[in-house]
């Protein structure tokens, strides 16, 4: 997910350079989205691991 996040933060930034203004802020914004969605996810999936913690073995 962090390489879609990178892959639109390219894309604006190549867009930026060329002068397409509205591409550029929108990959901007798509590439922002994306990366806090990657973060929220592996904040959640840590807790989660930490409170489920292993299971014993038998």
């Amino acid at each position: 997910m962090l390489g879609w996040a990178l892959t639109f933060l390219v894309i604006a930034l190549i867009a930026a350079i060329l002068g397409f203004g509205g591409i550029a802020g929108t990959a901007v914004g798509i590439a922002k989205l994306i990366f806090f969605v990657a973060i929220a996810l592996f904040l959640i999936s840590a807790v989660v691991g930490a409170f489920r913690g292993r299971s014993p073995r038998i």
